[in-house]
């Protein structure tokens, strides 16, 4: 377990002891809300919050010294850590000088900002890092948005201060700008300012101040914490009342809800009642309660450190784990029976913008990779990520063989894809399609993005002249002075399906591209697609090298020799824009003039290795991703090239 102080000392008159030393203090403890403090960490990927609070919970002790413990020890999922990104909202607990700090730790990265919105209901301030290189990206507007549409007055923090080319007050000078665009109070402006390095353990209030910085740690972050976080409004003799604001699964307890007690206490035993509220417009205006019900609160948790603990009872202003009701979902009102008046409107969840569909895998090698599950299987499993994700919907719309489903991206939906491939089942996903709106003229409205990238200046012109392509719009230019321009569009969400593994080969892997949904605008026109066609299996066997030392010549493979295909798959690229029907398994007879051992000395080129991200980028209309445990094949949707033919009359589609 865990220690920290949370027990008021009789003799000491001061905070001591440890959570488990102290249970007669727990109650007494609870109810002085005015020594909880409950932050969010928000900014835009890679600006540094996990690794912040690596920093935090090295300062607070919450380790032992000789304790070996992981960097980004926030992000214990495997992808999480693979991707070096925050998927999942994370909740910790430290203590500082008697203070009780609930911390959360928020993704960065826009496909997962859902996440952001529903914890910004449950904190009183948020910590708003900032690159001192980089400045105010997309997706710091987005998150500082959310905060001050809360209500909530953010701590800026000026992050990575120790990186070469550093300019802290210039970042600063943007962050205040971007307070000023997006319509903050006084109050809000009057924010307080911290300078350091998350990587190295130090917060300081004045760069200039201390002629060493380093040996500065944390001490002022966490005095600037408790002073400038407000402590939780909290009624005590109220009766008890929360809102669901995120929810876990667990095998044995079921569902378990989150979320900030606003008023009274909570005991385990003790009978609440659940209203379930939505919204019943899309501008979420008006909202109705769907149901309600009455229950008993079995568990309760509080965190500790990274951990729960159970503990009897809670009161007003902490953040609590429970579990009781059988159907917990976001936004639900937990409250006293003696309050059924009392209930709160749904959360604020902005709509999903890209859609694709989910289908059974049918293809001839369905079941041999893992896991061939059933149409019924499939929506079980995409409902239960729908019940703790709210940017995520599922829709049946009457196909039999899948369904579909939306959320904020590529990535997010990738994330699911990937999830589903690590449990060991098989699926087919189709390529990602927006979701188009109308106004009241009936004129169709489609998502658009900010689009800022970071490119080397020898990299502009292929950068401007592609997006140009995709109804880019160039927005405005900023020259760092460092040989890197900074490009702003303003793009339609569909102009960036594809773009990114082109953006980073079209610069070497050297630009760095960012957006975030901004609204919905006028229909573009069409957007061309991918340029070039597929390399096409006409028939099923084994890759060869004699078959794929030709095919080469043609395009890029992405099969090796060895590798199992089928008619109907997708071995490669073609370097024409159309599709390529080919043989890849086709071998050549031998004969006394020829020895059975010459393709040992082909020598092929190192095929293109497509992952889940990258497939989906790549794929046409036509086409479909299959993903397995073991493998990541693309295909046609229709393998028949006589019944694509057909499909391709009936639709009107006429080829060159």
């Amino acid at each position: 377990m865990l220690q920290y102080l949370i027990g008021l000392s009789k003799k000491e008159g001061k905070y001591a002891g440890s959570f488990a030393a102290n249970r007669e203090w727990e109650i007494e403890y609870m109810q002085d809300s005015s020594k909880i403090r409950n932050i969010a960490i928000i900014a835009h990927i890679d600006h540094g919050k996990t690794t912040l609070i690596d920093g935090i919970f090295k300062a607070a002790h919450l380790f032992r010294e000789n304790q070996n413990v992981e960097e980004r020890v926030m992000d214990a999922g495997t992808l999480e850590r693979e991707r070096g990104i925050t998927i999942k909202a994370k909740h910790c607990t430290v203590e500082w000088e008697g203070y009780k700090i609930n911390i959360v730790d928020t993704p960065g990265h826009a496909d997962f900002s859902g996440e952001v919105e529903r914890v910004l209901s449950m904190v009183d301030s948020v910590l708003l890092l900032v690159d001192a290189n980089e400045g105010p990206m997309p997706q710091t507007r987005y998150v500082l948005m959310r905060a001050l549409k809360q209500g909530l007055k953010p701590i800026v923090i000026v992050n990575k201060v120790d990186r070469p080319n550093a300019e802290p007050d210039l970042a600063l000078d943007k962050t205040f700008d971007l307070f000023i665009e997006l319509g903050a109070t006084e109050e809000q402006c009057d924010f307080a300012i911290l300078y350091g390095s998350g990587l190295q353990g130090w917060f300081v209030e004045d760069l200039n101040k201390r002629e060493d910085n380093t040996k500065a740690g944390m001490n002022d972050l966490f005095r600037t914490i408790v002073e400038r976080v407000p402590a939780p409004k909290a009624d005590m003799e109220a009766p008890f009342l929360m809102q669901v604001c995120t929810l876990s699964w667990s095998e044995y307890l079921g569902r378990i809800g989150c979320g900030r007690i606003l008023q009274g206490t909570l005991r385990k035993g003790d009978r609440i009642l659940r209203t379930h509220t939505r919204w019943t417009d899309y501008d979420q205006t008006n909202w109705e309660i769907v149901s309600r019900d009455t229950s008993t609160c079995s568990h309760l948790y509080v965190t500790q450190g990274l951990d729960r603990a159970e503990v009897d009872s809670v009161s007003a202003g902490d953040i609590v784990w429970f579990t009781g009701p059988e159907n917990i979902d976001l936004g639900d009102t937990i409250s006293s029976p003696d309050i059924p008046d009392t209930v709160m409107h749904p959360l604020d969840i902005e709509e999903p913008t890209v859609s694709m569909f989910f289908l059974v895998n049918v293809s001839p090698f369905a079941g041999q990779d893992g896991n061939a599950i059933t149409l019924r299987q499939l929506k079980a499993r995409i409902e239960r990520e729908t019940k703790t994700d709210p940017a995520l919907r599922m829709d049946d719309i009457g196909r039999p063989d899948g369904v579909k489903v939306s959320g904020r991206g590529e990535l997010h939906l990738g994330i699911l894809i990937e999830e589903i491939r690590r449990e060991g089942s098989e699926i087919c996903v189709s390529r990602p399609e927006v979701i188009v709106q109308y106004d009241a003229k009936g004129k169709m409205l489609e998502p658009m993005e900010e689009l800022i990238i970071d490119v080397p200046e020898e990299y502009q012109g292929v950068v401007i002249q592609k997006l140009a392509q995709r109804k880019g719009e160039l927005k405005g230019m900023q020259n760092t002075g460092t040989g890197v321009l900074r490009l702003e569009f303003k793009i339609p969400t569909r102009g960036l399906i594809g773009y990114r593994g082109e953006f980073l080969t079209d610069t070497r892997g050297l630009g760095i591209l960012a957006s975030r949904f901004v609204g919905y605008g006028e229909w573009v026109g069409e957007i061309s697609s991918r340029s070039r066609g597929s390399l096409v299996s006409m028939d099923s066997g084994t890759a060869t090298s004699y078959a794929l030392e030709n095919l080469q010549e043609r395009g890029v493979l992405f099969v090796k020799p060895g590798d199992p295909v089928y008619n109907g798959q997708v071995v490669g690229e073609s370097s024409r824009g159309k599709d390529l029907p080919c043989n890849p398994s086709k071998r050549k007879q031998q004969t006394n003039h020829r020895s059975a051992t010459k393709d040992m000395t082909v020598v092929l080129d190192v095929p293109r290795i497509m992952t889940i991200d990258s497939s989906l980028e790549w794929i046409g209309d036509d086409e479909l991703v299959e993903v397995t445990p073991l493998n990541v094949r693309i295909r046609k949707a229709i393998l028949d090239a006589d019944e694509r033919k057909k499909a391709k009359i009936k639709a009107g589609i006429v080829e060159d």
